[in-house]
């Protein structure tokens, strides 16, 4: 029987309103939390908001959320065969699930 791991990842816009949803992901040695958070999204749930641009452990600091109440990079931090919950970061504006605002407020866009 193969491996799996499980995520259990907060879910909606605002703190007050969210729930987590749990999946599981098939685990190999050496994937990171970002892959399995690409695999939920690619064999699951599309819906799944996540933000990163390298896959190659760049470090660009856009998958930044936290890991049990960790703050970690989701390209490389590994995943394990347990439980693993992850939420978006503490100290940042909720935009949805594992998303927060990283602009610092000048640099937004703004609407007319």
């Amino acid at each position: 029987m193969s491996e799996t791991a499980t995520l259990k990842i907060w879910r909606g816009q605002t703190p007050d309103t969210g729930r987590y949803e749990t999946y599981e992901v098939p685990f190999e040695h050496g994937q990171s939390v970002l892959d399995g958070l690409r695999w939920i999204r690619t064999h699951h749930d599309p819906s799944l908001a996540i933000r990163f641009s390298c896959i190659n452990a760049n470090a660009c600091k856009e998958c930044m959320i936290e890991l049990d109440g960790k703050t970690i990079y989701a390209c490389t931090a590994r995943l394990q065969p347990t439980e693993m919950t992850l939420t978006p970061l503490s100290n940042k504006t909720l935009v949805r699930d594992l998303v927060t605002e990283i602009a610092p407020p000048p640099e937004r866009f703004k609407s007319p």
